[in-house]
């Protein structure tokens, strides 16, 4: 009966998942990352905000950091990648055997999955050096050959951008970053339209060198276990957004999860630049390690965060992120997930309350664990999938605690990680790209005093229904 009622289990969570999570082998020692990528609309339609984010790297004087945007439209799949990056250097005579040796970034992408141990017919590579300008001698691109690469007369766009004192400069002060466009037709990968639904291979190296004489530093690689010659080690590119339609079932209760209650402990921290842009901390060598914690006896409190991006790079030390870790409660037998409610209470935002712009704040699922006296930007895990999204209307004047409600639909990863028997981890970040974008939250560790304040998960849950039997069947709990 336990291998019934396990079978069951898994069959009532797996029909309710529109888009079911990336699959696995025993053999694979890191998780399948994906990134469910946005419809913007029609040709030619990029909707910057909108962009479905994703992020790795370490900011250090050698190292770089790259936030990534993914999004794509009727005729084009569109990425846009921001590079925090001291030195800022490219090649003034550039040879396609040398591209990445340079300041670069290389997006590899496979029409027909993350799969296969050689790159196939289905299997592209297209690099874009950074320069001054769009010259094309300064992109290049590839496509597998069932053993390796071989270059390709391939069309696609890039777009370069920088923020700093100037290219090719060793200028004491340094620079802050740089950034690249990707635009690949549809059309140059033989499709006739948008890959609506479809699950791609991708995959993504940033180049780094820090002086004309080199050599080029260590590449950033994304996903972390990724090799350019084996798809099956890439990531996921799903073409939409992720939906959770649960089975039939009716609902039996709500399961309700905050900070201190009922005993819970909803661990959270900040990362980043928080509220005052680093201010204080030399950005290459602290800032990437600074830790926000309210640690025992301390006279630092940080009962509230930020979340806080946008479009120009040379303000990155305000870029901010959060994480939350959710334990889940056992739900009675019989039960499974029909929805899930994340909510967090904004209070107050960044820069000029007049200006500030409404805010897509994402959601993403992480598979780490990680200790909150500990957590910062350099260390926090990698996100695992954007699971959802909410607009976030900016504070213009005085609020009252416990803040303004904004609410996330996290049906979708709460019934994946129920399913596995892991608590709720999320990371959250916004793709924003006006000035003045810092939203302001209630943390776990805000006081007793506003505890209504604290970010809280509910949980609705129901009696799975059996597809084949149509009726209500016993389905075992955690």
């Amino acid at each position: 009966m336990k291998g019934l009622t396990r079978y069951l289990l898994l069959l009532s969570l797996l029909a309710g998942l529109c888009v079911t999570p990336g699959t696995r082998t025993s053999a694979q020692a890191m998780p399948v990352r994906v990134v469910n990528a946005p419809h913007f609309g029609p040709a030619g339609v990029v909707k910057f905000v909108e962009g479905a984010i994703f992020w790795f790297g370490r900011v250090t004087p050698n190292e770089s950091y790259a936030d990534v945007r993914v999004g794509y439209n009727d005729s084009h799949l569109w990425v846009y990648v921001a590079v925090f990056d001291q030195w800022l250097w490219y090649d003034e005579t550039p040879a396609a055997a040398d591209l990445t040796q340079w300041d670069a970034v290389t997006l590899f992408l496979k029409t027909g999955g993350n799969t296969g141990a050689a790159p196939g017919t289905d299997a592209y590579r297209f690099v874009a050096q950074l320069s001054g300008d769009a010259d094309p001698r300064y992109r290049l691109a590839w496509r597998g050959n069932e053993s390796g690469w071989q270059t390709a007369p391939i069309a696609f766009e890039t777009r370069p951008g920088w923020r700093g004192d100037r290219l090719n400069d060793n200028s004491d002060t340094g620079d802050r970053g740089w950034a690249m466009t990707f635009n690949v037709p549809f059309a140059s990968l033989g499709l006739s339209g948008p890959p609506h639904g479809q699950r791609w291979g991708i995959a993504m190296r940033v180049h780094d060198r820090d002086s004309a004489a080199g050599p080029a530093l260590p590449d950033k690689i994304w996903p972390e276990a990724m090799t350019s010659n084996q798809p099956s080690t890439w990531a996921q590119l799903h073409f939409g957004l992720p939906a959770y339609a649960p089975p039939p079932l009716a609902v039996r209760g709500m399961a309700t999860v905050y900070h201190k209650y009922k005993g819970a402990n909803v661990p959270d921290g900040a990362v980043g630049g928080y509220t005052v842009c680093g201010d204080g901390m030399d950005f290459w060598t602290e800032w990437g390690q600074r830790v926000y914690y309210t640690f025992p006896n301390s006279t630092d409190e940080y009962g509230d965060f930020n979340i806080q991006n946008q479009a120009d790079i040379a303000d990155w030390p305000c870029f901010s992120k959060y994480y939350v870790t959710f334990p889940l409660p056992a739900l009675p037998p019989g039960s499974t997930v029909v929805s899930a409610t994340l909510t967090l209470h904004l209070f107050g935002g960044a820069g000029d309350p007049n200006q500030r712009p409404d805010s897509l704040i994402q959601v993403l699922t992480v598979n780490e664990d990680w200790n909150e006296a500990t957590l910062n930007w350099n260390n926090a895990p990698l996100p695992l999938e954007n699971v959802s999204r909410a607009w976030v209307k900016p504070v213009k004047g005085n609020v009252n605690f416990p803040g303004i409600p904004y609410r996330w639909d996290v049906s979708y990863a709460v019934a994946k990680a129920y399913a596995a028997g892991r608590p709720l981890r999320l990371a959250m970040y916004s793709a924003d790209s006006d000035y003045h974008t810092g939203k302001y939250f209630i943390s776990s560790d805000t006081g007793d005093w506003n505890e209504a304040g604290r970010p809280r998960l509910d949980i609705a849950y129901g009696e799975a229904f059996s597809v084949t039997s149509r009726a209500f069947v016993p389905i075992a709990g955690r």
